[in-house]
């Protein structure tokens, strides 16, 4: 049986020996029903234009937005410390294998985690993680500032960091809103991430030159304290009771994360999808350098000027095209097809791309091929991911999430490094790692059609033939 946070329940009527303190709402009111709708407002006008947002949630979902915006401005202000860091720290190499340091220390990071969500709710769970990783981006500037060689820790640390309190975040969300709220919010509210990121890459080169790098990583952690501050007043303002009540019950050990995913066959699915999903990008990317690579002759300064010029074209198309669809696209698209028929969006615009590069190897159409990839995993992908946590348990949310969205996630681009490393020994052509990928991605639909059935089962609004119309 799943548990949903009381905050996202609809209104019930109380015990008759208990009379309500203040006039009730009916008892016919809540979120799928039309007709209790509170009148528009200047906000919910205005937002409805990317999507359907009602009077009472304008205030707790630009909040949200906010803090997802501030969490990408802060990671694009410790990334852009990060490079020179590692650089001068001698550490190009160290950087071909921090994917598997990243997973090896979120392995360890997961039984702490565990830990502490046994005896703590969601929001002092969050909040004492963020406050954790503020601390040590300050001990961090400190470093910086004495000169102390911080480029390899530091680089761990970023990968890490980046990955827990975005999806910690994600956890968050899931558990504000129910299913039918989710479906239609989380699309404005991945807003926020779409252009945090623009905005993080713009302002974080410039900031760098003015501050240094100790200044910008305490700008980092002061912005990281905000969105902790942030996020306690939503909670304050939405949640009820049972949210101070450990997120972990009963019997359970540390590592109860680990043991949700190994035995529920939804979250085994998600993890693999998860696992998949970053296995085809990595690859892709690498078929889209060596393409570029063999295409671009010259000198070794000309080359280096082509690939930043390209390189500079590639993420303003992805990302501009991201966050156009993430504005007028993505909550359309969950409205009008559900959360299963979306989910295959991302898988089929992959097997048509990776198709393609292997029957025509050209820069035009890898290219093409990896910007309609990118841009719609940031958007459509990244949403609907969220999404499908709706229908899972409070404990699935905070503790499983973690382990797919950090662990999972990291060991799908270490497998796809050990392939891509094992590749360039046997000399194999781009084309035939693009071969690799549609096999991977005919695998990835077959987890997807797993995961259609089974949140079928789960949905209180798709699917499911007990469920109330929405």
């Amino acid at each position: 049986m799943h548990l949903t946070s009381l905050t996202s329940e609809a209104p019930t009527v109380p015990p008759a020996s208990d009379p309500p303190s203040e006039p009730q709402k009916p008892a016919t009111e809540n979120e799928n029903e039309p007709e209790s709708k509170p009148a528009a407002t200047l906000g919910s006008r205005i937002l409805a234009l990317f999507a359907e947002v009602r009077p009472n949630e304008v205030v707790t979902v630009l909040l949200l937005t906010f803090t997802v915006f501030a969490l990408l401005l802060a990671y694009y202000f410790l990334k852009v410390v990060r490079e020179p860091l590692i650089l001068a720290s001698g550490g190009a190499e160290v950087k071909a294998y921090a994917s598997a340091g990243q997973a090896t220390l979120l392995m360890a990071a997961i039984p702490v985690h565990g830990a502490l969500a046994k005896r703590f709710g969601p929001i002092r769970l969050v909040g004492g993680i963020y406050s954790f990783f503020v601390l040590c981006i300050f001990a961090f500037a400190l470093l910086a500032k004495l000169g102390a060689p911080i480029g390899i820790p530091f680089y761990l640390f970023v990968g890490v960091m980046s990955l827990m309190v975005v999806s910690q975040f994600w956890s968050f969300a899931t558990d504000l809103y129910d299913e039918a709220q989710g479906k239609r919010l989380f699309a404005i509210v991945g807003v926020g991430s779409s252009v945090g990121a623009v905005a993080g890459a713009l302002l974080a080169g410039q900031l760098f030159r003015f501050l240094g790098p100790s200044g910008l990583l305490v700008v980092a952690g002061l912005v990281l304290a905000m969105c902790t501050g942030v996020l306690v007043y939503v909670n304050h303002r939405e949640s009820k009771g049972a949210a101070s009540e450990p997120i972990v019950k009963g019997d359970r050990g540390i590592f109860s994360g680990l043991q949700l995913v190994a035995k529920d066959r939804y979250l085994l699915l998600l993890a693999s999808m998860a696992f998949m999903t970053n296995w085809v990008n990595t690859t892709g990317e690498y078929v889209l350098d060596r393409t570029l690579l063999a295409s671009v002759p010259g000198s070794h300064d000309e080359v280096q000027k082509a690939v930043a010029s390209f390189k500079g074209n590639y993420f303003a198309a992805a990302n501009g095209i991201s966050m156009v669809l993430q504005l007028f696209v993505v909550s359309r698209l969950l409205a009008k097809l559900g959360a299963r028929k979306t989910l295959f969006i991302i898988p089929l615009i992959s097997l048509i791309g990776y198709s393609g590069m292997t029957i025509l190897p050209l820069l035009a159409v890898v290219t093409a091929a990896k910007v309609a990839e990118n841009s719609t995993d940031y958007s459509v992908g990244s949403t609907i991911r969220q999404v499908l946590y709706l229908v899972t348990s409070r404990e699935s949310k905070f503790t499983a999430k973690l382990v797919i969205d950090a662990v999972i996630v990291r060991w799908g681009d270490v497998i796809a490094g050990g392939v891509i490393g094992l590749a360039s020994i046997v000399h194999l052509p781009p084309r035939a790692l693009a071969g690799m990928n549609v096999v991977l991605v005919l695998v990835w639909i077959a987890i997807v059609m797993g995961i259609g059935r089974e949140h079928a089962k789960l949905s209180k609004t798709e699917g499911n033939p007990e469920a109330k119309p929405s």
